[in-house]
């Protein structure tokens, strides 16, 4: 049998393991594919395939990591020789990749423009199949307070209240706040209920005393900010 189509990647080289190579070389030296089946584990004997050939196969299925992103636990199955705990295995490690790009090491975040927000927030929301409001409370310095979900579902004016936005901003004493949503649809371009609500919110951030700096739309790989745009 040719090691290349061995099922055990022990079969293999030393020098070729993906595990082996990582240990010595680290993970930057690492393909995708080589990546993909550290995590898989396991090869599928009847097809005679390794771990990372799994990984290939997943790939070209969905195009890269992005895709398997977006892709649901179902979909991941339906490569062959992914089963349930393969494609869990996948999505969790995908899940702690973007948990860990947003974490600041205990330094407080500080946030100066659209950018940053999008940065921070567009890995978590933009392969999602619903749309998911988050507001982000910022102190004086503009330094991120904490971040909440306000509401999962679609966007419009009865589900995102002024007074849901604006009752956490209050408590925890912020100064200002960004509010960020999805579009499933990949396409940022602003609703008009996306366009009301922001109307709504900088109004009621004018009485309290606590600004809308900005209302910021995550769809595919894009962005739109109310503020670049002058509508704030």
């Amino acid at each position: 049998m040719n090691e290349k189509t061995e099922t055990s990647i022990k079969h293999w080289p030393e020098d070729e393991r993906p595990r082996e190579r990582l240990i010595k070389l680290g993970s930057g030296t690492l393909s995708d594919a080589q990546l993909l089946g550290i995590l898989i584990g396991s090869g599928d004997r009847q097809a005679k395939k390794s771990a990372v050939d799994l990984g290939r196969d997943l790939l070209k299925s969905f195009g890269g990591f992005y895709n398997l992103d977006r892709a649901s636990i179902t979909e991941l199955c339906e490569v062959k020789g992914i089963g349930p705990a393969k494609a869990t295995q996948i999505k969790a490690a995908l899940e702690v990749g973007k948990r860990m790009a947003a974490q600041s090491g205990g330094i407080k975040i500080k946030m100066l423009c659209a950018r940053d927000f999008a940065d921070q927030y567009a890995p978590f929301l933009r392969n999602l199949k619903k749309e998911v409001v988050k507001v982000v409370l910022l102190d004086l310095k503009s330094q991120v307070i904490k971040d909440i979900t306000i509401s999962e579902g679609s966007l419009n004016s009865s589900i995102v209240h002024p007074r849901e936005v604006m009752a956490p901003a209050i408590k925890e004493s912020a100064a200002s706040l960004v509010l960020i949503h999805n579009h499933p649809s990949g396409d940022p371009s602003p609703s008009q209920s996306d366009l009301e609500i922001t109307h709504r919110l900088q109004k009621a951030g004018e009485i309290i005393g606590i600004k809308l700096l900005d209302h910021i739309i995550i769809g595919g790989l894009d962005y739109y900010s109310f503020a670049e745009e002058g509508l704030i």
